[in-house]
């Protein structure tokens, strides 16, 4: 047991020393060669602990100076609100709360004419929230089989849902990348829109596949949630917070202002590889499971309706939702 115990928290230490290299790459240094030689420098450092420092107790001890070092500085890098952000995260949403109105500022309600030729439309709108139905959960699908983008909607029963997506704010030039979503590298950013924005722009413009699936979740507890969205949302346009995505991801954000509203909820793997949601979701009965899931997911893709027939009508949230399976306490 003791060999085994070492051996994995060898394991551990080079994990981390492979992590802390990575963070000076993408997170230290702009000058690429320093960048290189200090994360270099850093794993160095811990496989010459690990091999040459006696006893084993001390040559782990050893080893873990360098990435321990590494995240302490890490940890002291600061997000900000003021950069050269990209045109369609260059506002963060705010909420003003007058008793059941909401008033929604810097909402997003471009015309796109590709996904990055459009007119800006950033509006003030106002959701009576004693009008609120419930919540739908859109999926967008571009190439992984395991990775998506979610994002919620809130029904008003009007044809004007609240949708909110959760996103990297990225720079003028920079561009998503997976790995780098692991480090310091994106903000964090609330979109707030109107669902033909956020929906059309994936479905026309980038080539994505949608579904949008009605939830179960009674008004008071959409109401709810969607509190606790206004919160989080006034929060980050306030004090900015990094992305990360394994921890403050689309989903796992979402997850955790569900998490502040229903304290029970527990996480799941699929929050990670968040394609597989809707799996969850039927698991847990958050959607309408009188039909069999694979009809369910057929049933729940919008993307031909979203780029074709509903693309330019004013009704576009109820045209993309005609047929879709409604669960019982949302009819």
């Amino acid at each position: 047991m003791k060999r085994l115990a070492r051996i994995l928290a060898r394991t551990a230490i080079v994990l981390f020393a492979l992590w802390a290299a990575l963070a000076v790459w993408f997170d230290g240094p702009a000058t690429r060669p320093l960048a290189a030689g200090l994360a270099l420098a850093v794993v160095v450092a811990a496989a010459v602990a690990l091999g040459r420092v006696r006893p084993p107790a001390r040559a782990m001890a050893a080893a873990l100076a360098a990435p321990l070092a590494v995240l302490a500085w890490w940890l002291t890098l600061a997000p900000r609100n003021d950069r050269d952000w990209q045109r369609d995260v260059a506002r963060a949403p705010t909420v003003e709360l007058r008793g059941d109105v909401a008033l929604v500022h810097d909402l997003r309600n471009f015309h796109y004419r590709g996904e990055t030729d459009y007119d800006e439309r950033w509006e003030s709108r106002e959701y009576d929230l004693s009008r609120l139905r419930g919540v739908d959960l859109l999926v967008s699908q571009w190439g992984p089989a395991l990775i998506a983008h979610t994002i919620l909607s809130w029904d008003f029963g009007d044809g004007r849902p609240l949708a909110v997506s959760i996103e990297t704010r990225k720079e003028k030039p920079e561009s998503y990348s997976a790995v780098r979503g692991f480090f310091r590298q994106y903000e964090l950013v609330y979109v707030a829109a109107d669902e033909r924005d956020v929906v059309r722009l994936r479905t026309s413009f980038r080539g994505e596949k949608v579904s949008l699936y009605r939830l179960t979740a009674p008004p008071e507890a959409a109401r709810g949630l969607l509190l606790q969205y206004f919160e989080a949302m006034n929060a980050v346009a306030a004090t900015p917070v990094w992305y990360n995505a394994a921890t403050k991801s689309c989903t796992t954000t979402i997850f955790r202002n569900v998490k502040v509203v229903a304290p029970k909820s527990r996480f799941d793997w699929r929050l990670l590889a968040n394609a597989r949601l809707p799996e969850l979701a039927y698991e847990q009965g958050r959607v309408d499971t009188s039909l069999p899931l694979a009809e369910l997911r057929a049933r729940s893709d919008v993307t031909a309706r979203a780029k074709g027939a509903c693309a330019d009508r004013d009704d576009f949230s109820s045209c993309i939702r005609e047929g879709l399976p409604l669960p019982a306490g949302r009819r």
